[in-house]
């Protein structure tokens, strides 16, 4: 979870990117099979009961779907289309959207509420095959092409990189990005901390960043100095 946000909404839950790290998403869904069964699952699905009952009565930021991708190729558009409406009458939240499927965004860019987040998860600029989501580079390209002022970039858990992987960020113009080691026990090519911690240097001249996840004692220290 990231730290701005106060509030989830999850009226579709599931993804079908099945990502080989550990989902923390998929990990909690394992803990509902005695109230929904498609949770336990973790198969796109909507639950109709809470598009009816999100009525914030103040202001705050929600992330929509943090319990799936609510973009991903299993969700149908009929249902994207039934939660953006219901969100567009909620003037006084900022909508937080992520994603592996930017490129799905360009369907209903007349639909999103102005005050909404669009993000995108990209891990690295290599190809790991890590997950059945679009390839890192064609998330890239979507960030990068979508006019929209606030978009949000989530580097976590964040992979072995190369520095082109830096001016993918910049192009994106991203409002925050955050950056994350996995948080589970399952390994995967990871940069080092140093170069992590330069990348994060790095990014703090354009934009704003939340440091999720730094391995080691030593990292801990220069976190708190960024």
């Amino acid at each position: 979870m990231f730290k701005f946000v106060r509030k989830t909404w999850n009226p579709v839950v599931g993804c079908t990117h099945n990502c080989t790290y550990s989902c923390w998403a998929r990990r909690m869904a394992k803990r509902q099979k005695h109230r929904c069964q498609l949770c336990y699952e973790f198969v796109p699905h909507l639950h109709e009961e809470r598009l009816n009952v999100f009525v914030p009565r103040r202001p705050t930021l929600c992330f929509v779907c943090d319990m799936g991708d609510l973009f991903c190729d299993g969700v149908p558009d009929e249902w994207i289309e039934r939660v953006l409406n219901v969100a567009r009458r909620c003037r006084n939240v900022i909508f937080l959207f992520l994603t592996k499927n930017p490129a799905r965004y360009f369907d209903f860019l007349d639909l999103f509420p102005e005050n909404s987040i669009l993000g995108c998860t990209i891990e690295t600029n290599r190809s790991y095959a890590v997950s059945l989501a679009p390839p890192v580079g064609e998330r890239y390209i979507a960030m990068r092409d979508l006019k929209w002022p606030r978009k949000f970039i989530a580097v976590e858990p964040i992979l072995d990189f190369d520095w082109v992987f830096l001016d993918w960020l910049k192009q994106i113009k991203p409002i925050m990005v955050s950056v994350g080691y996995n948080n589970y026990t399952k390994r995967f090519p990871e940069p080092d901390v140093e170069k992590t911690l330069t990348l994060i240097k790095e990014l703090k001249k354009f934009t704003n960043v939340e440091i999720k996840t730094i391995r080691g004692s030593a990292a801990r220290h220069e976190k708190r100095r960024l």
